[in-house]
């Protein structure tokens, strides 16, 4: 099945366990009233649902893709991820300054994935 595939299955994966990661750091933000001990332990427990994520990600992702490709595939997902992440929950704009960085990187993964010039 296209979504089993070791090819996509740990697109997907990363996607989710960024997700989880994204709460786990920035979550608490909107709540910055709170105590900082219970932020501490909130984004410890969303912390362990992304590693049962990321872990199988990138298990079954080594071997279709590189521990570099994998890593880049992180990366390049958190940073989407918490684009809209900034926006749709903690109501931040992006400027042309968020959208030139993040071409830099796509460009760096472009590398990554081109291999060897």
């Amino acid at each position: 099945m296209f979504w089993s595939s070791p090819k996509v299955l740990p697109i997907l994966l990363l996607v989710a366990s960024n997700v989880f990661m994204t709460f786990a750091w920035y979550g608490h933000l909107k709540y910055r009233t709170s105590p900082l001990w219970m932020a501490i332990v909130a984004s410890w427990c969303i912390a362990f649902v992304e590693y049962c994520f990321a872990v199988p990600a990138n298990r079954i992702g080594y071997g279709a893709y590189s521990a570099a490709e994998l890593k880049t595939m992180q990366e390049v997902i958190t940073l989407s991820v918490f684009a809209i992440f900034s926006v749709a929950y903690l109501g931040e704009t992006l400027s042309w300054n968020h959208a030139v960085g993040f071409g830099f990187i796509a460009l760096g993964a472009f590398f990554i994935f081109k291999g060897p010039l």
